[in-house]
Order: structure tokens, then C-alpha cells, then sequence
């Protein structure tokens, strides 16, 4: 069975009503990103990002995955289908995937400020102060944050070297180290980009845009994927 792995970014989530990362401006909701996701604003004011990621929880926790969330699943059917993606809702499983990498990590876990190996998952929609893991220490966000590293790069890296085919969906490749994946598929390999504003690939054939909505163009190309299966 031939592999198709997915990079996936918050412009899928986006059609869900989940809010897309940050405007222009750096803005995340209202919320300076400086105020709420990096490890300094941890440290200044925990509360603060506690009760910001537990606001972001609850919206996730209400959508409901779209057409481009499901198709993924009915392609799981033909292809092995990997999905790395940026975002941190739990849509791709709620649709119905099983194969799924974060790499910005996962709004409905907590993880231990004492150990990085301690992940639970948060029960309802809140983590509170106070909420600590097996060895006492409090709990926060299972979320990688700005100035930290990326600890699932490695295991995505090694799903696109082997990929068949590579889909690229509702992002603007603008995010390293996620963006870099795009030129480590292996020679040969069809590269599908599906977003409404995708760049000039001109002078790289490999590369085939789709200049839709992800709930929309994904549904079409997953159509043409089984039909070449």
C-alpha cells in the first residue's frame, strides 16, 4: 500500500470556526502571542495562559471536523495515510484518523513542568493551578511554545522520506521547522498544495496547487488519489 503523508495547518481548522493562529498584526484572539505562548509568560503569569489555553480548549472541544477532515479518513481506505500537523485541536482524530503527529502539541493534554514525559489527558475543557502530575509538580499546556523546540520533527522527517505522495493543506508554509519538510520529500514524489492563495510553483512540476478551500479542494484530490490507486 502506498504511503501519502499530509502536513496539515490551522487553514483546515479554520473552516471548523477554530480561529487560525495569529493575524498580521501578532495578535491571537486579542492576546499578544508574547503574553500567552512562549515559556516567559509561563513564568510572568501562568494563570493568565492557563486560563487562555482552557478558552482555546473549550472552542475545540464544540467544532466538528469538515469535508477535508473526513476525506482524509476515507482515503485512509486506499492509502497509508500519515497526517503531521501544525494545529493543536484533536479534529483529524475526531474525523476518524488514527495516524496523526503533532508537532505543536495537543490542546486536550497536560504535560509536567518536573518532566516532559509525564502527558495526561486533561479531563473536560479546564487545567487549573493546582493540578499537578504523579510527582507533585503543576501541570501546563501540552503545547510547544515560541523558543521551544520541536520534539516530534524527528519522527515527522522520517514519514516524508518514505512518502509516495505528499499533501500540503491549509497552511502557507511560512512556520519552520514545518515548512522545511516540504523539501525533503523523496525525488520523484507528487507534491499536492491545497490552499486558496498557493504561491507560483512555476519551474517545479512536482508541485501541483490546488487553489481551493481545504474542505473543498481536499475532498477532489482524495477522489483523484483512489481513482489512481
Amino acid at each position: 500500500m502506498k504511503k501519502v503523508v499530509v502536513l496539515s495547518g490551522s487553514g483546515i481548522s479554520a473552516e471548523s470556526g477554530i480561529p487560525t493562529f495569529r493575524d498580521s498584526g501578532g495578535l491571537w484572539e486579542g492576546y499578544d502571542i508574547n503574553d500567552v505562548a512562549t515559556p516567559q509568560a509561563w513564568e510572568k503569569n501562568p494563570q493568565l495562559v492557563l486560563d487562555f489555553y482552557n478558552q482555546r480548549r473549550k472552542a475545540a472541544m464544540a467544532a466538528q471536523p469538515n469535508a477535508g477532515h473526513l476525506s482524509l479518513v476515507e482515503l485512509a481506505q486506499y492509502y497509508d495515510v500519515v497526517i503531521i500537523t501544525q494545529n493543536v485541536d484533536s479534529l483529524h482524530e475526531k474525523a476518524g484518523s488514527s495516524k496523526v503527529i503533532h508537532l505543536h502539541g495537543e490542546l486536550c493534554k497536560s504535560r509536567s513542568t518536573l518532566d516532559e514525559k509525564l502527558v495526561y489527558d486533561v479531563e473536560g475543557w479546564e487545567l487549573n493551578w493546582g493540578d499537578t502530575c504523579a510527582r507533585g509538580s503543576q501541570l501546563r499546556p501540552h503545547i510547544v511554545w515560541f523558543g521551544e523546540m520541536v520534539p516530534m520533527m524527528e519522527a515527522a522527517y522520517n514519514e516524508v522520506f518514505t512518502a509516495d505522495v505528499f499533501v500540503v493543506v491549509g497552511t502557507s508554509l511560512q512556520v519552520y521547522p514545518a515548512a522545511g519538510l516540504l523539501y525533503d520529500v523523496p525525488q520523484g514524489c507528487p507534491v499536492y498544495i491545497v490552499d486558496p492563495n498557493t504561491p507560483d510553483y512555476a519551474g517545479q512540476p512536482h508541485i501541483r496547487p490546488i487553489q481551493e478551500a481545504a474542505s473543498t479542494g481536499l475532498p477532489k484530490l482524495v477522489k483523484h488519489l483512489i481513482e489512481q490507486a
